[in-house]
């Protein structure tokens, strides 16, 4: 199965309940765990990861180049530039590479033909290692100011499925990214069900909502875990919202500062701190998973 979770807002607790949930589940399961946050993994830390055995480039981005020997420095590349990302530098026209979009635009305006050429450049790496608990993990870095999140998201998944038919795997659990763009819909796509993360806030209400309606697009079953559920008792919308959706709500996990404390220590809280709130509600949670959707 893949199993993906998300939230729609950042800081939730999503990761941190991931690799709580892969940690408890591994001695069961046959897992493989991806982190599909591109844009700021952190998977990798909280399992203490130090080297990786394999990387991969990802090209396909593209950025423009002014050749300066044939530009004749009409200038007309930098006012129709979209993205303001040509600029007038010691005698010639310059492409900053860090907000070029590629979209072609320069080159289209340009009236000499082959002054402006769009190339191609690497938009981040893919990696793979076996942790210190025997599953594999792969990860993917999004290089600054590079398009191209959600196909990095995709390549993962798919080395991901090598992985497993070649070592015989049964599980993938995917750590989203926050929000609802590329790389959260790459995570959700193909997915056999989707975990959803939320806390006790409005914010977190709002955008919960939202990653649900991506939720509903790929048909997927979801399932939803209040974190921090008692930092705001008289909060009661998310379940409102759980019980109109006829979402089943799979554990409510305590305000616990021992799961900040082992993030410090790069452990999952289950690791650190077996007797600690947060850690006991999610060996409950792990559970649920078990009984209602690995099995």
């Amino acid at each position: 199965m893949q199993i993906a979770i998300a939230s729609g807002k950042g800081g939730v607790g999503k990761s941190s309940v991931t690799a709580s949930l892969v940690y408890l589940l591994k001695d069961t399961y046959k897992l493989i765990a991806i982190d599909a946050d591109a844009d700021a993994p952190n998977l990798d830390l909280l399992f203490n990861v130090e080297k990786w055995e394999e990387e991969k480039e990802l090209t396909g981005a593209k950025i423009a180049k002014i050749n300066t020997e044939t530009c004749i420095q009409c200038g007309i590349c930098a006012e129709r530039c979209p993205y303001d990302c040509i600029n007038f530098i010691d005698g010639d026209y310059v492409v900053n590479e860090l907000t070029c979009e590629g979209c072609g635009v320069c080159r289209l305006v340009c009236p000499v033909k082959g002054v402006i050429t769009l190339e191609e450049v690497r938009s981040g790496i893919i990696r793979k290692t076996t942790t210190k608990y025997n599953f594999p993990l792969i990860s993917a870095q999004l290089d600054v100011g590079r398009p191209n999140s959600g196909k990095l998201v995709t390549e993962e998944k798919e080395w991901a499925k090598k992985i497993m038919k070649e070592q015989n795997l049964e599980h993938m659990i995917v750590d989203s990214a926050a929000g609802i763009g590329c790389q959260v819909i790459a995570s959700l796509g193909g997915a056999d069900a989707v975990i959803l993360i939320a806390e006790p806030t409005p914010a977190s209400l709002s955008d919960v909502k939202r990653v649900y309606k991506v939720v509903q697009h790929f048909r997927e079953p979801a399932y939803l875990i209040i974190n921090k559920a008692d930092l705001n008792p008289g909060f009661r919308r998310l379940h409102e919202f759980a019980e109109e959706e006829d979402i089943p709500i799979i554990g409510e996990i305590p305000y616990d500062r021992a799961v900040p404390k082992s993030m410090t220590m790069l452990q999952p809280v289950n690791e650190a701190f077996p007797q600690s709130k947060a850690s006991k509600a999610l060996k409950e949670i792990a559970k649920i998973v078990e009984e209602e959707i690995l099995r």
